[in-house]
């Protein structure tokens, strides 16, 4: 999700990358949940998330969509693309995969959005690095943690090298989307665009970046 905000004004000032020691450490969150009750839909979807959730799951994309009375995820508008969000469960004020004992339901799977906070992601220079939204989590007497340890993702560089080129797909999808001067073509494209990326069904027994990797290289073709 783009944010138009001073880092300055909500950060630390520091720039960080994933061998770094940053104080985030929240002693697994006890008692807390209060990063998955101020949700709303701000929690977007990639490709590997979906990868993460189907195979977490055991449901596909569109089972994810319409199964249970509270489906898993939602479609909605993010930056002029029409993207997979977690849902919510409005009753309550929540992620609907917060338990009764105020506890992540897929934490061994919870996307990238998830596992990063209260971390964000700044894009400069043609590569990113962290920052620490220092306003974020209300834990106190946090510990220092490595943000690789923090992140718990199996081939970091892989995922680090896919999260750049996303970031970058996306933007080149919302130019194209700006683009276009007809609602039923930029229906089409968003269309082909989810279907593309997230709908069609990602084989959990292979590995996701080779399939992410033949789904990007069709773009140019």
């Amino acid at each position: 999700m783009i944010r138009e905000v001073d880092i300055d004004e909500i950060s630390d000032g520091r720039r960080y990358r994933s061998q770094d020691m940053v104080k985030i450490g929240c002693a697994d969150c006890s008692g807390c949940s209060e990063c998955c009750r101020k949700v709303d839909d701000t929690i977007i979807l990639d490709p590997y998330d979906i990868y993460e959730l189907t195979r977490g799951l055991g449901a596909g994309f569109d089972e994810l969509l319409t199964q249970g009375s509270i489906p898993a995820i939602v479609l909605g508008m993010a930056d002029g693309l029409l993207l997979p969000h977690l849902n919510i469960d409005k009753e309550i004020g929540a992620c609907r995969f917060l338990n009764k004992d105020g506890r992540c339901g897929i934490h061994n799977f919870r996307p990238g959005f998830c596992r990063l906070y209260p971390l964000g992601r700044i894009y400069e220079n043609g590569g990113f690095s962290y920052f620490l939204q220092v306003y974020e989590c209300p834990y106190p007497n946090k510990t220092k943690v490595k943000i690789r340890k923090w992140l718990g993702i199996e081939n970091l560089p892989a995922y680090e090298s896919f999260v750049l080129e996303w970031h970058d797909i996306l933007a080149a999808a919302r130019k194209e989307t700006a683009a276009i001067t007809s609602e039923s073509e930029t229906a089409k494209y968003m269309t082909a665009f989810l279907k593309r990326f997230y709908q069609d069904p990602y084989d959990p027994s292979q590995s996701f970046y080779d399939q992410f990797n033949r789904r990007k290289s069709s773009l140019d073709q």
